[in-house]
């Protein structure tokens, strides 16, 4: 495996946890001022862009349920496929 499929590879992984993590505060209370919502701010800025594509394509093809956000789950597919590209690149 080359460097830099090793280096992109372990890029999605690094992201695909992030999204998770974002997934898992975005359950939680978060008071202004914690370290929490600290977290969740970061977390929120480096996953929004990338979430925001699926939510708008969700939302063109009418499958936003608008109380669920099912973007991170169609996110975290997309980054899998990539990974699983990856592997087969490899």
């Amino acid at each position: 495996m080359s460097v830099g499929i090793s280096l992109l590879s372990w890029a999605l992984w690094a992201y695909t946890w992030v999204i998770v993590a974002r997934a898992l505060l975005s359950w939680l209370p978060l008071r202004q001022g914690t370290a929490s919502y600290k977290a969740y701010g970061f977390l929120y800025d480096v996953t929004e862009p990338y979430l925001q594509l699926f939510r708008r394509a969700l939302k063109a093809l009418r499958l936003s349920t608008g109380a669920i956000d099912l973007s991170p789950l169609v996110g975290l597919v997309v980054l899998y496929i990539a990974l699983r590209l990856l592997a087969l690149v490899s």
